[in-house]
């Protein structure tokens, strides 16, 4: 159990963190025999890794007590966090430490106003699943972070709500409010790229085993982004919705050029491995996934020769028999 100890004359509340000469601090005023927190501070170097919800998970308990009535002498570190009966508790955030924390309170966001959070603990994922919003979905499978999804619905044009632009101002899917941020603190996030960046920092997975692993790792979701999202978007668009009765085919032409080009250069990278990465399954994968798997059933990919792209078929076949993979592609659910 981690250890903790409180300081009423400066009212500050310490996590000793291992590993760390800082701890992380609660900082609380005293209002009659009530403890309330004001904010927390966690260093730097164990942002984004659940230090936050422990320290909130033990100043809760320290709060449960009366102020004259603390569960370890004022200035020294207690052993372990002991358990206070009948605490209003909720579950960790994150997949992999168990015990208790103080429940989010998210009712600042305007967003969780449209859309109500039922599990406030957990990160809030507001998106649809579509290519860009299962690349969100997918990792939060992968990772096995708690979380609540949330159906923007585009017939309702739920995206360009004052609530939704209040999340993301550009308007678009996938958006997400984590309570659980960097120092503890409550973070949003837009842009499905930053969102897997982020979600691979916060739980140390899915980078590769090592520094240029991650950027190699980075470099292909940027490729996505930059290139495969786009490319391929815009030959749906003049293939499939507003511009396939379009006289004029140049356009059409034009992205279905460049799709092919890009499909080239993922079929180059993978020949000789399974993944994006050499060293394993990555960000750069789920990156990919959806807009490659959406072309394939589509019927697009039929249409400009992408079965000739052998090792990316092969890939796609791999990645698809996830079973993360899998639920990711179906979430969120529309509403029934």
């Amino acid at each position: 159990m981690s250890k903790v100890r409180d300081n009423p004359a400066e009212h500050r509340f310490e996590l000793a963190i291992e590993g760390s000469d800082e701890p992380a601090v609660a900082y609380y005023q005293v209002d009659g025999d009530r403890l309330t927190l004001t904010h927390t501070e966690v260093p730097q170097a164990f942002a984004g890794r659940g230090i936050g919800s422990e320290l909130a998970r033990g100043f809760s308990m320290r709060s449960a007590r009366a102020v004259a009535r603390p569960f370890f002498a004022a200035g020294s570190w207690a052993a372990s966090m002991p358990v206070i009966p009948n605490m209003r508790t909720s579950s960790m955030a994150s997949g992999d430490r168990g015990g208790t924390s103080l429940v989010a309170d998210l009712s600042s966001f305007p967003i969780t106003g449209r859309w109500p959070a039922t599990h406030p603990e957990r990160l809030q994922l507001y998106s649809v699943n579509t290519p860009n919003g299962v690349k969100a979905s997918i990792m939060l499978e992968e990772i096995g972070l708690p979380y609540e999804a949330h159906w923007v619905r585009f017939d309702a044009d739920d995206q360009k709500t004052p609530e939704f632009l209040s999340l993301n101002p550009n308007g678009k899917i996938p958006a997400i409010l984590d309570p659980d941020g960097p120092g503890g603190r409550p973070l949003t996030l837009f842009e499905s790229g930053a969102i897997l960046l982020y979600l691979a920092d916060k739980t140390g997975k899915l980078t590769g085993d090592t520094a240029a692993d991650r950027w190699h790792a980075t470099q292909w979701v940027m490729f996505q982004m930059g290139g495969v999202g786009p490319m391929i978007g815009q030959l749906g668009f003049f293939s499939v919705t507003g511009g396939k009765d379009w006289e004029d085919k140049r356009p059409r032409e034009r992205y279905a050029s460049e799709s092919r080009r890009l499909l080239a250069v993922l079929d180059q990278a993978l020949n000789g491995r399974d993944w994006m990465l050499r060293s394993g399954y990555s960000i750069a994968d789920i990156a990919l996934v959806g807009w490659i798997n959406a072309l394939a059933e589509s019927g697009l990919g039929e249409q400009i020769g992408a079965g000739e792209y052998r090792n990316l078929a092969a890939w796609l076949g791999r990645a698809l028999a996830r079973p993360a993979v899998q639920r990711g592609l179906k979430i969120p659910a529309p509403p029934s």
